[in-house]
């Protein structure tokens, strides 16, 4: 059975000639990280939890959370806060939206944090985890996905900059106030819209 695909917003925006201010487009993705190695993770010892402010915790090895959720084909745009943009990227994994559908957020789920097996930390809004192509990823450009792309998995949140799809993804912790991550502490912007330029506080 072919995969659902799902098209990204950004694209439909990009083929109507709405492109995020003071962007450029280039052939693929910079990679940045905010450690200079990336270790060969214990994938025996990985867990994905969903936890905070939700009716169902859960807590998944990585071949339970591949196997628990519908597999899904999202093709996007991607947008980095230092100005480049990447048209057309094709990702593969699961749906946030079905992810929130099992734990149930409460009311109060105002924020998500996102843990990273590095130790990086991004927050934005909770209800970019209901986005249609807000994904979970494992595969990237038909392939799996490549360590210094987030192996084992990414957060891709299209609609944001991309600071806030993060790499090496382990949690998402459900909150209801607003806690800064990695880059939110060094000024950058609480959401981080491309089309808003959000790009630091106060923007």
């Amino acid at each position: 059975m072919a995969k659902k695909r799902i098209i990204s917003p950004t694209v439909e925006k990009r083929l109507k000639g709405e492109l995020p201010p003071n962007q450029k487009f280039i052939k693929a993705p910079i990679v940045y990280d905010i450690v200079s190695d990336i270790p060969d993770w214990d994938m025996e010892k990985y867990r994905f939890r969903v936890w905070g402010e939700v009716e169902n915790p859960i807590e998944l090895t990585y071949g339970e959370l591949l196997d628990s959720f519908t597999p899904v084909e999202l093709i996007a745009d991607f947008h980095c806060v230092t100005k480049w943009s990447v048209p057309q990227t094709v990702w593969e994994g699961i749906q946030t939206k079905e992810v929130m559908e099992r734990v149930k957020p409460k009311p109060s789920a105002r924020w998500v944090k996102v843990h990273c097996l590095e130790g990086y930390t991004t927050v934005f809004p909770a209800e970019y985890l209901f986005e249609e192509d807000t994904i979970l990823a494992y595969k990237f450009m038909g392939y799996p996905l490549p360590k210094r792309h987030g192996y084992p998995l990414r957060l891709v949140v299209p609609q944001l900059y991309a600071w806030k799809s993060a790499k090496y993804v382990w949690g998402l912790e459900l909150l209801g106030h607003y806690e800064e991550g990695f880059w939110e502490k060094r000024g950058y912007h609480p959401i981080g819209d491309p089309w808003k330029e959000e790009r630091l506080k106060g923007d």
